[in-house]
């Protein structure tokens, strides 16, 4: 028995349109960072969906790429959220004001 791929496609959009939420009614930086991830994921799952469909391995390959860029991008993130944090002392998007002195 086999899983079909609108079931995959279904999950897929459900989980992009929590994260798309996630970004766009929390406030904190770090919540925000996991909904990006969340979207990403989304959209590997429907990268494999359709690689599996098609019994190719390029999709396999976009998603290792996009899951090495997920990496450096939180790297990146979490470096930029530590250096606000000493500096401001909060992770709110709110009150955090970079343009600022």
């Amino acid at each position: 028995m086999s899983v079909p791929l609108e079931a995959y496609l279904a999950l897929s959009a459900l989980l992009f349109v929590l994260g798309t939420t996630g970004v766009l009614v929390r406030r904190n930086a770090l919540v925000v960072f996991m909904s990006i991830e969340l979207m990403l994921n989304a959209v590997n799952l429907t990268f494999v969906a359709f690689a599996r469909q098609r019994l190719a391995i390029e999709g396999q390959l976009a998603v290792f790429f996009v899951v090495v860029v997920a990496a450096v991008e939180v790297v990146v993130g979490l470096a930029i959220l530590i250096a606000i944090f000493r500096t401001r002392d909060t992770v709110d998007i709110d009150d955090v004001d970079l343009l600022r002195g």
